[in-house]
């Protein structure tokens, strides 16, 4: 596959964003390190170092945004697609209204390339499967073997659909994103290159104001966002309006199923070998036979680890190694009958359940810490061991399926399909060019419902499999995966900036030594090269928004990284709440939705109010100050007055929302 090159325009604008990205590193750098060194007001330390820390976490994020926008890459026009290559086309849907459906069906099944249309409908609906049954669009849903097992919402959905399916490419569509005739024509020609596993295409929302008071659009994301990641290979997978290949997803399904079963059994085998360690301290006391006995144990234990290590299959060493225990067992004579009672009703207790992360029956961590420390009678620990490895469930009968290609441990599942994607060596592009229109969130609700999902799923994602730690990945591509995932932490960044500002002009509580010459030399340049970087990089482009958003939100930030920690480390569900695609009813103001913002606005203007009368009556001793905190203030509710145009939003007359 030959790429053409860039335009003389193209590498114009590639050489100025590189030239205000190091332009901006250099500055942020000089200004970051004079603060740590010379300018943190720790009288007041309370505030001044959680200022410096949101401080080093923007210019972080000014590095991250800039190492994505130096491969900006412009792929032009697509190669032609070969002929031969078969496609399912897959619809997924919950609850949508039907006719939504079927227009997104209608349109799948007019696109030009030969290819089989699919309905996936996860809400069994008896109407839903009338209607596509009788355009002759395919319909499916889940099996029985789905019944009182993990769901997985859209990815269990996805799973399902690729083992009733043949086609080589898959191309996803959500219920309401309408594609264009064209859309296989113009993205399935990269898969020519054997190594292409997912080509991405722009989201584009039919019913969205040119103001776009919720910032739905992403024009930034879905363009240079994008297009730099596809520069490092990293650019992933959204959900909708993608082209994925079977094979690929396949292998990745295969080797997560492997490496889950793999992770079972060697967790079952470090808890093997601290009860046979506990319970060979002990063993002299019942005899030569318990010792020999237990030996062969430790020896079959080491064993298994060291075959496991290699690579042996997985099914060859757990029977191997039952083998060995039994040989072991039938030597052994236990001389307390009592103490084997005992042991055998703790064995029988011990709690095993399904992890749905891994897809495996593992034992509660608690409980092998206290059988590594209970005092086991040497028949009770063999048979511990026994009960250890046959917990591990290698069919994975906790799943409909024991092959889950599209992960399953997010409700972002895209993002973290694309990035095991990755790390197994697979390709993916991103095609810049408009070819599905969908529906957008049309109220506030039902935005931050959606924002909310898709910060608490990254967040997911990184404290699973941390991108930086991740096998297989480039340095590229752990730095752009790293990058997505770090922007969600500006929520808290966000109160800081707020609360400064306010601080000053009401208490007169400085963060900093003091708001001199030399704190604005340092300060302006760097605020300017970034912004002339956000300039370069947003050409033509509607970015405000989402700059905008990234401090409005600061509440949602906050509540995803909160809730995706207790989701991951104490279990706590998260819920999964599909999109509505219709026009809700017009209710009153959404005080409940917003309230921190509205009382940052309040606070924030009643500062500047006190601020202006200080300088109005000379009640100050560093009138530039002043200010200095009352252009900050302005900024934040510029920014923050977003938030209420949001809230006060009913969507787009009728005739816009269905152009």
């Amino acid at each position: 596959m030959t790429e053409q090159p860039p335009s003389r325009r193209w590498r114009v604008r590639l050489g100025l964003i590189r030239v205000t990205a190091v332009l901006a590193a250099v500055f942020g750098i000089n200004y970051l390190v004079w603060r740590w060194l010379d300018s943190i007001n720790w009288s007041a330390a309370w505030i001044a170092v959680p200022l410096i820390l949101a401080e080093t976490y923007s210019l972080i994020d000014t590095f991250f945004f800039g190492a994505t926008m130096w491969r900006l890459r412009d792929r032009g026009e697509p190669p032609p697609p070969a002929p031969d290559a078969t496609v399912d086309v897959f619809i997924t849907t919950y609850n949508e209204p039907v006719d939504l459906v079927m227009d997104t069906a209608r349109a799948a099944h007019r696109i030009r390339f030969p290819h089989q249309t699919w309905v996936l409908d996860d809400g069994d609906r008896s109407e839903m499967r009338a209607a596509a049954e009788g355009e002759g669009i395919g319909y499916l849903t889940r099996s029985t073997d789905w019944a009182d097992r993990p769901r997985h919402a859209k990815a269990g959905n996805l799973n399902n659909a690729l083992f009733v399916t043949e086609g080589e490419f898959l191309l996803i569509l959500d219920a309401d994103q309408v594609p264009l005739p064209a859309i296989l024509d113009r993205t399935l020609g990269y898969f020519t290159e054997p190594r292409v596993a997912i080509v991405q295409t722009p989201q584009y929302f039919v019913n969205v104001e040119d103001h776009d008071p919720l910032g739905c659009q992403s024009p930034l994301f879905y363009g240079p966002i994008q297009q730099g990641k596809d520069g490092w290979n990293a650019a992933f997978f959204c959900g909708s309006n993608a082209v994925l290949r079977r094979d690929a997803l396949m292998q990745l399904g295969v080797v997560g199923y492997v490496r889950a079963v793999q992770t079972a059994v060697r967790d079952a085998l470090r808890a093997a070998g601290s009860v046979v360690a506990k319970a060979r301290t002990q063993a002299r006391e019942y005899g030569p036979g318990a010792v020999d006995a237990l030996d062969q144990i430790d020896a079959a234990v080491r064993l298994a680890r060291t075959e496991l290590r290699a690579g042996e299959p997985v099914a060859v060493i757990t029977l191997d190694f039952q083998e060995r225990i039994d040989a072991a067992s039938r030597g052994m004579v236990s001389a307390d009958l009592e103490e084997l009672k005992a042991d055998l009703a703790e064995i029988e207790a011990l709690p095993i359940e399904a992890d749905r992360d891994i897809g495996a029956m593992v034992v509660d961590e608690a409980a092998l810490d206290r059988l590594a420390d209970r005092e086991w009678s040497p028949l009770g620990a063999l048979e511990e061991v026994r009960a250890l490895i046959k917990a591990v469930d290698v069919d994975l009968d906790s799943e409909a399926q024991p092959i889950m290609p599209v992960a399953t441990i997010s409700v972002t599942e895209d993002m973290t399909t694309a990035m095991r994607l990755h790390a197994l060596g697979w390709r993916s592009v991103y095609h810049h060019e408009i070819l599905a229109h969908g529906l957008a969130p049309e109220s506030l609700a039902t935005m931050l419902g959606q924002r909310l999902r898709w910060a608490q799923g990254t967040m997911q994602v990184l404290l699973k499999e941390n991108p930086l730690t991740k096998p297989g990945l480039s340095p590229g591509q752990r730095i752009m995966y790293f990058a997505t995932m770090w922007s969600y932490l500006c929520g808290f960044a966000a109160i800081v900036y707020i609360a400064c500002p306010v601080l000053y002009l009401l208490f007169t509580v400085r963060p900093v030594q003091s708001f001199s010459g030399g704190f604005m030399a340092r300060l302006i340049p760097y605020l300017l090269c970034t912004q002339a970087m956000f300039l370069a990089v947003g050409y033509g482009i509607k970015t405000w928004r989402g700059q905008q958003y990234s401090l409005a939100l600061f509440p949602l930030w906050i509540r995803a990284c909160v809730t995706a920690t207790g989701n991951v480390f104490f279990g706590r569900k998260l819920g999964f709440v599909v999109t509505p695609k219709v026009r809700e009813e017009r209710r009153e103001f959404p005080w409940r939705l917003i309230w921190p913002q509205l009382t940052a606005i309040v606070a924030l203007a009643g500062a500047a109010i006190v601020g202006l009368v200080r300088l109005a009556f000379g009640w100050t001793a560093e009138p530039g100050a002043i200010w200095i905190n009352l252009a900050w203030v302005v900024y934040d509710l510029v920014v923050l007055s977003v938030i209420i145009e949001a809230a006060r939003y009913q969507g787009p007359p009728t005739e816009e929302r269905t152009a």
